[in-house]
């Protein structure tokens, strides 16, 4: 499967603006959760080209596979690979015993919109606010056009990136917590 989506980086002030946006277009929040992402290291994988997630969210968890395609457009191409997971732990031993170790955590705070076939997602992580629209090219420009905003920027960098930079390190696991 291919993951189309353009990500923003928002101020304080464009997030509430798109939070007054969001319904008076039409979207509708679907729901808001607190996640905690771990990527591996191990054969295959890099923070820049293509991840393995373990993420959770409540008492639920999902491993993704993840593998940015070249574009130079502000919208990214992924292919992506998810499956639910019943047992966390027992996947991390999986994981670990694979050779795969935890290299990255960061934590996040997600809100979930959908405005048509489009996912809009609002998320606050220790280094910064940001916006993903998730849809075909066309759905998200439609997205772009309806929610009217003035000087929103583009974010090129994936979270992992992201975390990477502005991460603490401990004993080889860079580290965003709240």
């Amino acid at each position: 499967m291919i993951e189309v989506e353009k990500k923003f980086r928002l101020t304080k002030r464009q997030r509430d603006a798109v939070l007054r946006r969001l319904p008076e277009v039409g979207a509708s929040l679907e729901r808001e959760e607190f996640e905690e992402n771990t990527l591996y290291n191990g054969a295959g994988l890099s923070a820049e080209a293509c991840v393995l997630r373990l993420r959770r969210v409540g008492g639920r968890a999902t491993l993704t596979y993840k593998k940015r395609l070249p574009t130079s457009s502000t919208i990214k191409h992924q292919r992506e690979e998810e499956t639910a997971v019943n047992d966390p732990e027992a996947m991390e031993a999986i994981l670990e015993a694979l050779g795969y170790t935890p290299a990255m955590v960061y934590e996040k705070r997600r809100q979930t919109w959908r405005l048509g076939k489009t996912e809009i997602v609002i998320d606050v992580l220790p280094f910064g606010l940001f916006m993903e629209i998730e849809g075909r090219i066309n759905e998200i420009r439609a997205v772009e056009r309806k929610l009217a905003l003035k000087g929103l920027r583009a974010e090129q960098a994936t979270y992992p990136q992201l975390t990477k930079k502005h991460g603490k390190s401990l004993d080889g696991l860079i580290e965003a917590r709240f």
